[in-house]
């Protein structure tokens, strides 16, 4: 049974190439059960792999991009009938010492090698070696399937809060129930095929999307005069846009949550805005020991996920629902307040442009702010006109308490992005239990020591911490 790829997941899809891999991943830290033996590892891989029929893998950890004279050229997604749970479940161990660096540097390759759309666009990593004990774990999974929010909310479903929980299926397992609704979904399609699908997709977007044309000349308006909204025509050239090559380096740490807390409620701003303050502070701290720096400001593009009842697309069953804002980072301004107060002002001014546009307008109007990203090395005019950003960061909310996986505690889960051409740098940051995990993705040759970034980060929440003491 095959069904019709929404045009989002087919825009990702065909996006791809080598030097630009479009898969989202995940980095999970663990601390073993204090019962755990010497082969507890394996016993958990073992677990992870036990799956292994069709029946107990949910369906979208099954399906595969296909298409052929038979599909009339149409992407579609198609059952992996010879389904193998041993190329998407692996088990790996770091090299001596077992630092993080060690396990960076792995991930890093993982991350730069594409999935193969002969199979289901998945694949899951569990690593040991760490010289302190801990499990970790990389997932990749093609952002044609998830989008960060979906990738957070299919981790959640399979943690408990509960140490002693042993029971606990993997993240791919099929739930209770699911093939009876596969059954049922199947028996509808028999009935339908796959030009009518297509068309009800399209009638539904065109009836939600019948007030584009008044949206998209006001946030025209806006980007004309270099307002906050979803466009953005403003932004400079950084070392940071130009081609890339297929190459990852991956970066992370986190930042105790009360520490950002307290620099929001005392500036009046958000954790968002916060998040967005530590960022502006380390690139312009980064591009400056580079003589990199512009000298008008950064822009980012921020995603901001809609809401999963009115989009019906970011579920643990995957797909995208997303929007987007483009910020100024103020990075032309030494004063770390003053950047905290543009970049406030910025959001706000970007989540009221959205407020006005129902959920299938934002989703078209990010579309079209996209563009200019994807078709610039697309035609070869990298370098001839300006960048639409400069920056991709983004915040993904995740459990707020502590979690477990088979009793193995929850320490940590650090987010691994897309870099694309012209845009070689993306940050994404996850918050869980009393953290907020930061997750640097870059082009291995355009963004050169990765890792600096991390100090300067560190460096801008002293400076804003600071910041805050002048308020109380």
């Amino acid at each position: 049974m095959v069904t019709p790829i929404d045009p989002t997941a087919t825009g990702f899809l065909l996006a791809e190439n080598r030097t630009m891999p479009m898969h989202v991943g995940g980095l999970q830290l663990f601390a073993k059960p204090e019962d755990a033996g010497r082969g507890y590892v394996r016993e958990l891989y073992e677990h992870m792999r036990s799956y292994d029929s069709l029946d107990e893998i949910a369906p979208l950890f099954l399906k595969h991009p296909h298409r052929s004279a038979r599909t009339a050229g149409q992407l579609v997604w198609e059952i992996d009938e010879l389904f193998d749970i041993d190329h998407h479940v692996r088990h790996s161990a770091l090299p001596k010492p077992g630092r993080i660096r060690e396990l960076l540097d792995l991930v890093s390759r993982l991350h730069g090698t594409r999935l193969a759309w002969e199979r289901p666009l998945w694949e899951a990593h569990l690593i040991e070696g760490l010289r302190d004990g801990r499990v970790a774990m990389y997932t990749k999974t093609h952002h044609a399937l998830v989008d960060g929010v979906s990738a957070m909310r299919l981790l959640a479903s399979v943690l408990s809060t509960d140490p002693d929980k042993r029971d606990m299926p993997a993240p791919w397992a099929s739930k209770p129930g699911a093939k009876a609704e596969r059954e049922r979904r199947d028996a509808e399609r028999r009935g339908s095929d796959l030009a009518t699908q297509a068309l009800r997709g399209a009638l539904g977007i065109t009836a939600e999307a019948a007030g584009m044309p008044g949206a998209l000349v006001r946030t025209l308006r806006r980007g004309i005069r270099n307002e906050t909204s979803s466009l953005s025509l403003y932004a400079p050239r950084t070392i940071f846009n130009q081609p890339i090559t297929g190459a990852r380096r991956f970066a992370a740490d986190d930042w105790a949550l009360d520490r950002l807390r307290g620099i929001s409620k005392a500036t009046g701003t958000t954790m968002n805005d916060v998040v967005l303050a530590m960022c502006s502070g380390a690139l312009r701290t980064y591009l400056l020991e580079l003589d990199a720096l512009p000298d008008t400001g950064m822009v980012a593009m921020v995603p901001v996920g809609l809401n999963a009842k009115q989009s019906h697309l970011a579920s643990t069953d995957g797909g995208n629902a997303v929007g987007s804002v483009m910020v100024k980072l103020a990075t032309e301004l030494a004063d770390p307040e003053e950047r905290l107060k543009t970049i406030h002002a910025s959001m706000r001014d970007g989540k009221q442009a959205l407020a006005s546009m129902t959920p299938a307008q934002i989703l078209a109007m990010s579309a079209i702010g996209q563009a200019p990203a994807i078709l610039t090395p697309m035609l070869k005019m990298s370098g001839l006109v300006r960048p639409p950003y400069n920056v991709v960061i983004s915040n993904v909310p995740g459990p707020r308490t502590t979690h477990y996986f088979n009793g193995a505690k929850l320490l940590g889960t650090y987010p691994l992005s897309i870099p694309i051409n012209g845009m070689a740098l993306n940050i994404t940051c996850t918050s869980y239990d009393d953290k907020m995990c930061f997750g640097l993705t870059g082009c291995r040759r355009t963004v050169p020591h990765l890792q600096r970034l991390l100090g300067h980060l560190d460096d801008e929440v002293k400076a804003l911490e600071k910041v805050a003491g002048t308020y109380l």
